[in-house]
């Protein structure tokens, strides 16, 4: 069956990445099908009941940089008239039952069209209402929607991300606060693409204010966090009891991680770069060389490290023995631009 995932603009990589490590996360049968701008269609097999639950449930509260879930009902080329037979040919079993209501919502990415939606979601309409379904604008048990992108593909409304919680967890409207980290919904992200599960062990090495830590906190980890400023620590006390999370906290150096060998799932963390910070180490350099050597002792065979940096931190990375997965290019703004690297190491 195809999914369709409605992804948020907000980089060009990250939110599809990000969708594929959570169905990798929950161990669902799945393959890429198809992606277009700020949206990726994945085939996902399985019994559908079972898929849908896993979705709407557990993904959905998991993911940060996706608008809305959608079970497809077909992909077609994006002219309204290739949209409109899509429309007259679909079978509605299996997306509408017998007495529902439907509304229909198109959305329109960047420049790819140049026709009103509006034109569309009435023409859509009027094939399902043909086919026996009466429309409801204001309070419909079914949402046809529309993306428009370079194909246009269209489906029912599964689930949407609540997007606003983590509006809600700015770090301006945590406890305490300190300027220059991560946004929720990037923290929430990386932690997805390190694959971290429920109950397993997560290290931030360079936890600042635990913003990294929260979220994965909030997926159900049990998040360990060090920091080289006392105050910082205190901090992220703060933040991370203020949701109620499972933690262990320690003001320490990353490069001497009082941890044993292979013992922590998952690593995220945004050490130190292009701005002044309190360091242990002599140079930044010595910082990342010391830190990834650390990280690679600590983490499990196979286990994942998602290292934010202003430079590569490749080189350090594979000196300490860990392979590149990906490397992400984020620019925040004319002074900062991140690279976001994805590491492993290795399974033997």
């Amino acid at each position: 069956m195809l999914y369709a995932f409605e992804l948020s603009g907000e980089h060009e990589e990250l939110p599809a990445a990000e969708v594929l490590a959570c169905l990798k996360i929950e161990e669902l049968d799945f393959k890429p099908f198809i992606r277009v701008d700020q949206c990726l269609v994945v085939d996902i097999a399985g019994r559908e009941e079972e898929i849908e639950r896993t979705l709407t449930c557990t993904i959905t509260e998991r993911l940060a940089m996706t608008h809305h879930i959608l079970k497809v009902v077909g992909i077609a080329e994006n002219s309204p008239e290739a949209i409109l037979e899509l429309a007259e040919a679909f079978e509605p079993e299996g997306y509408i039952k017998e007495g529902e209501s439907f509304v229909v919502r198109a959305k329109r990415i960047k420049h790819h069209v140049d026709f009103p939606c509006e034109y569309l979601e009435q023409k859509i309409g009027g094939c399902i209402y043909r086919k026996g379904f009466r429309a409801n604008l204001k309070n419909a048990d079914v949402e046809f929607r529309l993306i428009l992108s370079e194909k246009a593909v269209l489906g029912t409304l599964i689930s949407s991300v609540d997007r606003s919680a983590y509006e809600a967890r700015t770090p301006q409207n945590k406890p305490f606060f300190h300027p220059g980290v991560l946004m929720p919904r990037v923290a929430r992200a990386l932690t997805n693409l390190s694959g971290i599960k429920p109950g397993e062990l997560f290290l931030d090495p360079f936890c600042g204010t635990a913003g990294i830590l929260v979220e994965a906190g909030l997926v159900g980890a049990k998040v360990v966090g060090i920091d080289a400023q006392e105050k910082l620590v205190l901090g992220a006390h703060m933040n991370l009891e203020a949701y109620e999370l499972e933690y262990f906290l320690m003001e320490g150096d990353a490069c001497r991680i009082p941890l044993k060998d292979c013992t922590i799932d998952a690593v995220v963390t945004d050490p130190p770069y292009g701005r002044s910070a309190a360091i242990l180490a002599s140079s930044l350099e010595e910082l990342y060389s010391g830190a990834l050597s650390e990280i690679q002792r600590v983490l499990k065979p196979g286990g994942i490290a998602v290292i934010v940096s202003d430079k590569a931190s490749v080189e350090y990375g594979e000196k300490a023995g860990l392979k590149v997965l990906e490397i992400y290019v984020q620019r925040v703004h004319r002074s900062l631009t991140r690279i976001i690297t994805i590491f492993q190491k290795d399974e033997d």
